[in-house]
């Protein structure tokens, strides 16, 4: 089993680039699918100013048939030096899943799937949430920052690996502060779609080096 670095979450400090290599990553997928990419968006942590992360720019990516995207957006998207990580469809299949840089530390993900897939709503939800909520971005922040190795500029605290359990929440739905869709009030203890994937299934997909994985 290939774990996650050295077998630890690293949180990293927010970065004011991390927008950036969003946008220069965004263009170069829209450029190699062109059309077929119907909307290309910065999701997780690194999406949500001021938010501590892991330093992995999450990019998801929406297609008009998933089924379609398999025979199309594979190839095209490795030669952008990613890898296509299919072991990930036995856990979502409704998304296929690629990441880029070296083992452990990857710089990027690539979440591809029909925008009509609940999974694309739920994982922008929260991330417009955090975005609006300056304060509930920071209770999150101070959810993941005692349970991770948390890397900041001038010192590093070590702890035990995230795991953080999804919560429910009986506020009404409200518009968040900048976003374009209703959001409810999320329990803190809710965590996005793409964060139980990274923290609790990163270590556990089966790989081998410098191929296979989040």
């Amino acid at each position: 089993m290939e774990k996650y670095g050295a077998g630890s979450i690293v949180v990293s400090d927010y970065d004011p680039n991390w927008p950036t290599l969003f946008e220069q990553e965004r263009t170069r997928i829209k450029n190699a699918l062109g059309s077929f990419a119907l909307a290309i968006e910065h999701m997780g942590s690194t999406a949500v100013p001021g938010l501590p992360s892991k330093p992995i720019i999450d990019l998801l990516v929406g297609v008009p048939s998933l089924e379609e995207a398999r025979e199309r957006c594979i190839e095209p998207i490795e030669a952008l030096g990613y890898n296509y990580v299919p072991e990930y469809a036995s856990w979502i299949p409704g998304e296929l899943f690629f990441r880029k840089g070296p083992p452990g530390p990857w710089t990027h993900h690539v979440h591809l799937m029909e925008p009509s897939y609940p999974r694309w709503d739920a994982l922008l939800v929260f991330r417009d949430y955090l975005r609006g909520h300056p304060e509930a971005a920071r209770a999150y922040a101070n959810i993941k920052r005692p349970r991770c190795f948390v890397k900041r500029r001038h010192r590093s605290v070590s702890n035990r690996q995230a795991h953080v359990r999804r919560g429910d929440d009986g506020e009404s739905p409200r518009m968040a502060r900048g976003c374009t869709r209703s959001v409810a009030a999320p329990n803190l203890t809710y965590i996005s779609e793409l964060n139980v994937c990274s923290w609790r299934h990163e270590t556990d997909l089966p790989g081998r080096s410098g191929d296979v994985r989040s």
